[in-house]
């Protein structure tokens, strides 16, 4: 699991070997996107809680 979220930001290289697929890319750069708007809005709502 970990070594595919650091494959999706780009911090570990793909395997070469690894199968390549329009559809998989797609996948794969919607999967991005999610991860990050999940982070900002955890960073959003720990700012929020410290606030308080």
């Amino acid at each position: 699991m970990w070594r595919q979220i650091l494959t999706y930001f780009y911090i570990r290289k793909r395997d070469p070997n690894e199968p390549t697929n329009m559809n998989i890319k797609f996948m794969h750069g919607m999967n991005r996107i999610s991860l990050f708007m999940f982070l900002i809005a955890i960073i959003v709502m720990i700012i929020r809680l410290l606030r308080r």
